[in-house]
């Protein structure tokens, strides 16, 4: 993966995939989980990527975290001029904050891990945990907090650090229906105040028509791009007044027919 410089405008690419291929290697053979993904991410575009299980959603999220290299292509990464941001943070599917800190704590990680000055660090975690929320239980440790509260600390504290591109993989896929469509509302809304760029995995087709600008429809494996969707609904979103729109409905269903064996 290559991170490069150069100037942009919002409607550059963010990210640039071309050719890529990833293939694990075993004592029992081979198993190609990515073959040939080409694909270009806007600065500033919610990208939603939906395929059955096995297809390498995940295993192209971390290539792109830099948690794995890939075995052929490239990826190229347009880091902002002059930025001293991360590059990336990622929110993944459990809820993935430290047991022995509290809200607070897990918020300002990624500050405390940059050097970020305690005074910073407090003024960011304090408005962060506002934004999802979560006040009353700025002390509380996560034991004390159910598992969509937990959710809200993960996403707080990717978006607290303010990385230039933000990778959620399925990270509402546990939470009940209810929980998550408030989630959905409440990353929207964050998103939508911040434009940062981000890659969301999901197996639900109505969170990815709900929060996307576009769908990568992706097929078994080896993983390869099915087909890409423009999702042109208004911004801002309300998740279930957009599900009143029959547009909503043609296009969840016309992306079913896509996942479904046998779908083109």
């Amino acid at each position: 993966m290559q991170t490069i410089n150069e100037k942009q405008t919002p409607t550059e690419d963010k990210i640039r995939i071309n050719g890529l291929s990833k293939t694990f290697k075993s004592k029992n053979g081979s198993f190609t989980a990515l073959d040939n993904i080409s694909l270009n991410i806007g600065k500033g575009e919610f990208c939603v990527i939906v395929g059955p299980s096995g297809c390498g959603k995940t295993t192209l999220l971390r290539i792109l975290a830099g948690l794995e290299k890939e075995s052929g292509g490239s990826v190229e990464i347009v880091s902002d001029p002059g930025s001293n941001k991360p590059l990336n943070s990622m929110v993944f599917q459990e809820a993935s904050v430290f047991p022995w800190m509290t809200v607070r704590q897990n918020v300002e990680y990624g500050l405390r891990m940059r050097n970020v000055d305690k005074q910073m660090r407090g003024d960011i975690s304090k408005e962060w945990i506002q934004k999802i929320g979560l006040e009353k239980f700025k002390d509380a440790y996560p034991h004390q907090l159910s598992g969509g509260m937990k959710q809200r600390v993960s996403v707080a504290r990717a978006f607290a650090n303010d990385p230039e591109i933000l990778l959620m993989d399925e990270p509402f896929a546990a939470l009940d229906e209810q929980n998550r469509a408030v989630l959905q509302e409440e990353l929207l809304r964050i998103w939508e105040g911040t434009s940062k760029t981000v890659i969301f995995i999901t197996h639900s087709i109505d969170e990815a028509v709900t929060l996307a600008d576009r769908v990568i429809v992706m097929s078994a494996h080896p993983g390869r791009i099915k087909t890409v969707l423009n999702v042109d609904f208004p911004r801002p979103r309300k998740v279930y007044e957009l599900r009143k729109d029959p547009k909503y409905g043609e296009m969840v269903y016309n992306i079913w027919n896509l996942l479904h064996p046998g779908g083109k």
